[in-house]
């Protein structure tokens, strides 16, 4: 008895010693893994400020903003071969028939529905195609196009530009300031 009792006595610091190792380790473990979370979750929502933020890193709730826009056009972001603009087309409205000849664009559509209108001319749109919500719409660079809203509410929409279409900063209230700010 006397045995097991030394035999105890003398390996019971090394197993304690060896639990303390192996709690310090895990709980070294799971303070990383919270920071990790902490760091790259947001847990609260932020503040829509739309505005051009230029050139700079920038990471946002796309979806926040492009529902929160009411002007017909705001640049949101502008770099030197990218842009994102957002637009609010009213119902019944649209963006307007154009042609970017050296610009590919993309569209998405965040909220209402609408008809889409691409051709090689502007007498001569035969590609006609209804979206709606969570729909892209992808424009090759020289073909004519418009985006109708047939929907009861306003057409949330992004639109990304390559290369930049508008100048840093570019806001339209509505399609007639965008009109009168360029020619399509």
């Amino acid at each position: 008895m006397m045995r097991k009792y030394i035999f105890l006595l003398l390996t019971l610091p090394f197993l304690l010693l060896g639990c303390n190792e192996t709690n310090k380790q895990t709980e070294e473990v799971n303070v990383e893994t919270t920071d990790i979370v902490t760091n790259n979750v947001a847990t609260e929502k932020e503040a829509v400020v739309l505005k051009d933020y230029g050139a700079e890193p920038l990471v946002l709730n796309i979806d926040d903003y492009t529902l929160s826009n009411t002007n017909f056009r705001t640049t949101l972001w502008t770099g030197k071969n990218l842009q994102v603009t957002l637009m609010s087309i009213p119902v019944g409205g649209e963006v307007g028939l154009e042609l970017h000849s050296d610009i590919d664009q993309f569209l998405r559509l965040e909220a209402g529905q609408g008809r889409v209108l691409m051709g090689d001319s502007k007498e001569n749109l035969d590609f006609i195609r209804d979206a709606k919500e969570d729909f892209a719409i992808f424009v090759p660079a020289g073909k004519w196009h418009n985006v109708i809203n047939t929907g009861d509410e306003p057409m949330k929409i992004y639109s990304i530009y390559a290369p930049k279409e508008h100048p840093h900063g570019t806001i339209h209230i509505d399609k007639e300031a965008s009109d009168a700010d360029h020619d399509h």
